[in-house]
């Protein structure tokens, strides 16, 4: 019986660095692989976007940028490199972990790694998170169009892709549903702030309404707050995160919040008043995430103004400098009689 050598025998004998120029004389091709075949010969060049093992044994990316507008040929050697197959392993590796840590359920939650201009390696669809293998990934395009892999695209892959084309420092992006922050989604509300160190040096938290999953306005809406926000709550959703550094840095935003936001909500029942850092605090803790090159909307923000945490503690107000009958709104009567209330308040506490 002859040998049938397919794209994905090829792809694996680029990937080991074998030669494609001593197929068995006799070996059929599939239409794919003799297609790869001969872009490769109308393309001599392609051959130096594979990408090759550095002397230490780890993948380096390919010496020509990729793009969209990349041959043929160039994509599929891209796809089938060492360095692409290092990146596929790293989705897999923070797959198997969202699975093991609950934070994906059925075939639920994906991931994105930007690899040139307008392209990037993502997790295909209806596939659990606890099984992917780099075979499954998708090569696509930045208007959702998959390049390359044998799997369809995750259908939720306009978000990923909307959020890179927003933010540029995003070089990954991960989505799941992590139980006790996606509480915090369903309800519409960010975690109360100024209680963790890690929680606020990593994470940045935003609110996104809710859209239908997948549907280019949901993207839209959650692109609009990459530029001030790196973890973002998905309104009856999920949680998605993107980092500038790697796939792995965005998962550990995932841990950071669910960690976070179960933490709080044990606190709430302890009893306690839940202690908060002072401004003086928050503002070591937010130069060290800037120093990170890390983004948050509260950089240039007075010291009292931080710790602002909603419904869940009332932060302090900046005082007015000056005479308070200058302040915009100042209302003397409505004054007067929150200072009555406090007063009472307190009289009765002591």
């Amino acid at each position: 019986m002859k040998n049938v050598i397919s794209l994905k025998d090829l792809e694996q004998m680029v990937r080991n660095g074998q030669s494609l120029n001593n197929l068995p004389a006799d070996s059929i091709l599939t239409p794919s692989a003799r297609e790869f075949l001969q872009d490769r010969e109308m393309n001599p060049g392609a051959s130096a976007a594979v990408a090759t093992a550095a002397p230490t044994g780890k993948p380096i990316p390919p010496s020509k940028p990729l793009n969209s507008k990349s041959s043929k040929a160039e994509l599929d050697a891209f796809f089938a490199s060492p360095y692409a197959h290092n990146l596929k392993e790293q989705i897999c590796e923070m797959g198997h972990r969202l699975w093991k840590r609950a934070y994906v359920d059925g075939n639920g939650g994906n991931m994105a790694i930007r690899v040139g201009e307008d392209v990037a390696i993502c997790t295909p669809t209806l596939v659990s998170k606890g099984s992917l293998k780099p075979e499954d990934m998708c090569l696509v395009d930045f208007d959702g169009n998959q390049l390359c892999g044998t799997k369809k695209r995750t259908s939720e892959i306009l978000m990923h892709l909307q959020m890179m084309k927003r933010q540029p420092k995003a070089v990954a992006t991960c989505h799941c549903h992590p139980p006790y922050a996606t509480a915090f989604a369903v309800v519409g509300e960010a975690p109360p702030t100024c209680m963790l160190p890690e929680y606020e040096v990593f994470c940045a938290v935003g609110v996104a309404p809710y859209r239908t999953p997948g549907s280019a306005d949901m993207g839209k809406l959650v692109a609009e707050l990459t530029d001030q926000y790196n973890t973002i709550l998905m309104a009856n959703h999920g949680v998605v995160t993107w980092s500038h550094n790697n796939i792995e840095e965005a998962y550990w935003r995932m841990e950071i919040i669910e960690a976070y936001c179960r933490t709080i909500v044990v606190a709430g029942q302890l009893g306690k008043p839940i202690k908060t850092f002072t401004g003086p605090q928050m503002k070591d803790l937010l130069s060290i995430k800037q120093s990170l090159g890390f983004v948050d909307p509260r950089y240039n923000m007075k010291e009292c103004e931080l710790c602002d945490t909603g419904d869940w503690r009332p932060g302090a107000s900046c005082q007015v400098q000056g005479s308070p009958e200058n302040a915009v709104g100042f209302d003397a009567e409505a004054e007067k009689a929150v200072q009555a209330i406090t007063d009472q308040i307190l009289a009765q506490m002591k």
